[in-house]
């Protein structure tokens, strides 16, 4: 963001956003209502991982996936302790989500396996690598993927082939908007975020940037960047700091309706903080 060029925005049009839109019963459909039937956090962050990397695509068909997935582990945190790689290979066999197949979801339940024998949890793998130092989660995440990755079966060679590995890394450039709304989800707690990764501060979040995010961060003039990319992502979390420095990422569930919900008008929150239309 230009510092000579103030957002359009304003707390007071944020925080009535917030509250018309961030409200339980305003969730579905969202792949984020899965996590509420998991009281247990060890079982509610694999069901967030999974959740989280098939959020792409039509919301019916994510919810879909979603659910055939779950069908298939019951338990989760102990399914996936529990499981060899091969039992993870044949449990997901022929299930596919547009580019994700069953054996790349399964590579990924691996390497959570392998972090979660290491350090208990997915949640104490994350925390692993987060430093008071860090003034965002960036470090943490990507030492993060680096786990998740090294622990997917035969990583190196399918790499070398030309697949990539199961998770995109910020160290790339990648704006992960997966594993942002995968953090979201599991270190916010208010009405929407339920949260369980307590030891993990809200303020060191990234927003979850897509191209839809993107381009209403353009017309609020959070940034002035093209790219859906990490610096981007940064970028317009700083400029939601200002706003809320404990939580930048407090509007993003709230923001994301209005390009979501047929009762929501973009346009309309746009004309009311004095900007053009989003394009």
């Amino acid at each position: 963001m230009n510092a000579n060029t103030p957002p359009a925005i304003s707390k007071e049009a944020l925080e009535d956003l917030y509250v018309t839109y961030n409200r339980r019963e305003l969730v579905h459909p969202d792949p984020l209502e899965f996590l509420y039937a998991y009281d247990d956090v060890s079982d509610r962050e694999i069901v967030a991982l999974v959740a989280s990397y098939l959020a792409y695509g039509r919301v019916a068909q994510i919810l879909k996936s979603v659910r055939r997935v779950l069908e298939r582990m019951p338990a989760p945190a102990e399914f996936v302790r529990g499981a060899s790689p091969e039992t993870l290979r044949s449990t997901l066999a022929g299930f596919k989500h547009r580019f994700t197949t069953g054996e790349t979801l399964a590579a990924l339940l691996s390497g959570a396996r392998c972090a979660i024998e290491r350090h208990g949890s997915l949640g104490a793998c994350f925390g692993a690598g987060l430093s008071g130092r860090d003034e965002t989660v960036l470090p943490a995440l990507t030492a993060f993927v680096g786990q998740l990755n090294s622990g997917a079966p035969c990583h190196s060679a399918k790499h070398e082939a030309g697949h990539k590995p199961p998770l995109p890394s910020p160290a790339e450039g990648s704006a992960c908007k997966r594993l942002n709304l995968f953090l979201r989800w599991m270190v916010r707690r208010d009405a929407v975020d339920p949260g369980g990764w307590d030891h993990v501060p809200p303020s060191k979040l990234i927003v979850p940037l897509d191209t839809h995010m993107l381009r209403i961060g353009r017309a609020l003039r959070l940034t002035q960047r093209n790219q859906a990319d990490i610096r981007t992502a940064q970028e317009v979390t700083a400029a939601f700091r200002a706003f809320a420095p404990d939580d930048p990422v407090r509007y993003d569930f709230a923001l994301t309706r209005l390009g979501i919900r047929h009762d929501a008008d973009l346009d309309a929150f746009l004309r009311r903080c004095g900007s053009a239309p989003a394009s």
